[in-house]
């Protein structure tokens, strides 16, 4: 019975620790270049580090210049989950979308509460997922004239939501 409890505790220490170092060092998902398609491009991250802005933002119009941003969702397992996306703006509003079958889009639609990191800055932030399809195709078009010759895909299989504003 003691050497159950060693081992036990010994475990839960471990693991302790392991999350520890990981809050610390946050295990961010990698910057690359748009399409880069590499393995480690594709591995996603832990908690995204930064500086929290808790300003409200009217116009995202500023991540035009930006080819990529982060975000992090909440997994079930009560850990962190971080990718590196494509972001487009329409009518001042800042737009991400996916395909279906993404684990990142899964905890969107379970939780809607993000982290979104874009340059060094953090914005906390809600997204709800856009049903017009006249605003979807809009946002799709925008998105596929930002990461040109990206085609993107039809707007009735398209995941696309909104950043809400605070």
């Amino acid at each position: 019975m003691k050497i159950l409890l060693r081992i036990g505790g010994s475990i839960l220490i471990c693991l302790i620790l392991l999350l520890s170092a990981s809050r610390i060092f946050g295990f961010e998902p990698e910057d690359c270049s748009p399409f880069n398609r590499s393995l480690s491009c594709r591995l996603p991250g832990l908690w995204l580090r930064g500086k929290l802005v808790t300003t409200p933002v009217t116009d995202w119009s500023f991540t035009d210049k930006i080819q990529q941003i982060k975000i992090q969702t909440q997994t079930p397992f009560l850990l962190p989950h971080s990718v590196t996306i494509w972001c487009a703006v329409y009518n001042g509003n800042l737009y991400i979308s996916s395909n279906p079958g993404k684990l990142w889009n899964d905890d969107i639609l379970r939780d809607p509460h993000v982290r979104l990191k874009i340059g060094d800055q953090l914005f906390d932030r809600t997204l709800s997922i856009a049903n017009d399809p006249a605003e979807k195709a809009a946002v799709l078009q925008a998105k596929e004239k930002k990461y040109s010759p990206w085609k993107a895909p039809p707007v009735s299989k398209a995941t696309v939501f909104r950043v809400m504003p605070e």
